[in-house]
């Protein structure tokens, strides 16, 4: 078996980073058992909470090593960039026998002896180069034509991300893959549990669910402003939004965001729940009218996921990777015009109880179909890495 090196995704700050790398470790070990043994690097502050996340998930070990910890130095940085080698890296590796390293966020080096895979999620920084500093846009573009410079296989989620790595990199074309990515859901999602989680966060039968971090490009301000415009018309919806409301690059955003609500008269509306259980997400999915995805770019939306992993109908951004993800199954607004969306929202009705657990039985049965490729997908990507 190849023993397959993880660290962390951008650290445990990146939620959606570091679900996708719990689900990518769950289906590669779930649908090609026996192929690759999951190595987890982590610092010694996040060893227990990641054992703890994956649970019993079997093929994995978890490493604690300070050379993995929250913020790697920028002389590691320099080094692997300048000598070809981050040494402290280099050292776990060879002591624990990696053959494949999985880099995402981190350049380790063109000398490193083993094999890497470099993921790269998107390129969001020259698709909307207003949203990053120029300090921002320049590491990005360090690390990612490092990786590509050095011979690195590429890993993207979506068709869409590897037209953009072949547009902005032509050195990469030849070397790129897309293995889109899937959430595992084994059964469907019981009604009635999804309804008392719900009720816990005291939501009302109807509403409509956002998951997104509250991240500037996720375009919470849209659905504020839709709120507002159907308000004005009669009509009041309730939109649930979850998830981490620290946006790094603008710290003040979230606290404007809820300001906006309030001036527009919709703050009992637009409802925030900040970052819950990550378990509780399917349930809330199952339980809403629909799920909303309104951001502005995205590389394979983990959103869009789990609605199809759990039947949830999605009222999502004309983006183009949108489409590739969900095709019909979607309704699409554009989302630089909040109108666009109140129209969608304003003529959308809710499935009956009967419609959505027909939807519910067929999205697990769609999701293992997903989740079982995704996994080999991912190990057939290793092993010819490995060779």
């Amino acid at each position: 078996m190849i023993r397959v090196a993880f660290p962390l995704i951008g650290g445990r700050g990146w939620t959606g980073g570091y679900n996708y790398l719990l689900n990518l470790i769950r289906a590669s070990q779930s649908h090609a058992p026996g192929r690759i043994v999951a190595v987890l690097f982590v610092g010694p502050e996040a060893a227990d909470g990641v054992r703890k996340d994956l649970g019993a998930v079997a093929g994995v070990e978890v490493i604690a090593d300070p050379a993995f910890g929250e913020a790697p130095g920028a002389g590691r940085l320099a080094a692997a960039l300048a000598f070809g080698l981050d040494p402290a890296a280099a050292r776990a590796f060879r002591a624990h026998r990696i053959d494949v390293v999985f880099e995402a966020a981190q350049f380790y080096g063109w000398r490193l002896p083993q094999p890497a895979i470099a993921w790269i999620p998107d390129f969001q920084h020259r698709r909307l180069p207003h949203l990053f500093s120029a300090f921002a846009r320049f590491k990005r573009a360090v690390g990612f034509n490092a990786q590509i410079w050095s011979g690195r296989r590429i890993m993207l989620s979506s068709e869409d991300a590897r037209s953009d790595c072949e547009l902005f990199h032509p050195g990469s074309r030849g070397r790129t893959a897309v293995v889109r990515f899937a959430i595992p859901r084994d059964h469907p999602v019981d009604a009635a549990e999804a309804r008392a989680a719900a009720d816990r966060h005291g939501l009302p039968e109807d509403y409509l669910y956002l998951p997104n971090q509250f991240w500037i490009h996720k375009n919470h301000a849209a659905v504020v402003d839709a709120l507002a415009i159907l308000r004005a018309g009669g009509r009041s919806l309730v939109v649930a939004a979850s998830g981490n409301q620290a946006d790094p690059r603008d710290p003040d955003h979230f606290r404007k965001l809820m300001a906006r609500a309030e001036a527009a008269g919709v703050g009992d509306l637009f409802r925030p729940l900040g970052l819950i259980p990550y378990a509780d997400v399917p349930l809330l999915m199952r339980a809403s009218a629909a799920m909303i995805n309104p951001s502005m770019f995205e590389g394979w939306s983990t959103t869009v996921e789990e609605a199809k992993s759990t039947g949830t109908p999605m009222i999502l951004s004309d983006l183009r990777v949108h489409r590739e993800q969900a095709g019909e199954t979607a309704l699409y607004f554009d989302p630089a015009r909040p109108e666009s969306l109140a129209s969608v929202l304003g003529s959308f009705e809710p499935r009956t109880a009967a419609e959505r657990v027909a939807l519910a039985d067929a999205a697990a049965i769609g999701s293992q179909q997903r989740t079982a490729a995704f996994g080999e997908r991912f190990a057939d990507l290793m092993e010819l890495a490995a060779r």
